[in-house]
């Protein structure tokens, strides 16, 4: 008798072994196809959070420079953000130079805010760096600040001729954004 309730507590334990097993199948057979469910349903919503095609093919932007008489900046869009380019004036170009950069808040050299051999072209985003607005100066007739570049009224940010931060609460200079020279009348932006 002892021989036989052995042999039944062994196939008990056999056949209760094969449960554990099923039931781990089981579930790890559920747990991903639930995680193959979720991310089939989420996934349009993810993908339409994308750029549209219109956006990306604004990646860059070619912009001509006929016209822009010495001492004239325009504004152009890119990237959904105003990009100012302004042909500068000797003045401009000198007064930039001759500035302390060590004194500036966010200390950067003239030289590496323009292109060698282009220096009297001076490109940046058009974005102030302290709370995202936009600054004046670039159309005719709109205040410059103290430094001749461009003043951001909302919180009073003067930029200089170079769009470094010169006075006010913007942190950073105004960004250049990548750019190359497709010709000498031709930029491309991004």
């Amino acid at each position: 008798m002892a021989s036989s309730s052995k042999a039944a507590t062994s196939e008990g334990g056999a056949g209760h072994g094969d449960g554990v097993g099923r039931r781990d199948f089981l579930f790890i057979a559920t747990g991903a196809t639930a995680a193959v469910g979720t991310a089939a349903a989420i996934w349009p919503f993810l993908n339409n959070m994308n750029p549209a095609a219109d956006t990306l093919a604004l990646a860059s932007i070619e912009v001509s420079l006929n016209g822009i008489e010495v001492g004239q900046a325009i504004k152009v869009s890119w990237r959904g953000k105003p990009v100012f380019i302004r042909h500068r004036t000797p003045e401009e170009i000198q007064a930039a130079r001759d500035v302390d950069v060590s004194r500036l808040p966010d200390p950067e050299d003239d030289a590496k805010r323009v292109q060698k051999g282009h220096d009297d072209w001076l490109i940046v985003v058009g974005v102030c760096t302290h709370l995202g607005c936009i600054p004046l100066g670039t159309a005719q007739g709109e205040t410059r600040g103290d430094y001749k570049g461009w003043f951001c009224p909302c919180h009073g940010s003067h930029y200089d001729t170079s769009g470094r931060i010169r006075r006010g609460p913007a942190p950073k200079n105004l960004e250049v954004p990548t750019y190359t020279f497709v010709n000498d009348t031709t930029i491309r932006i991004g």
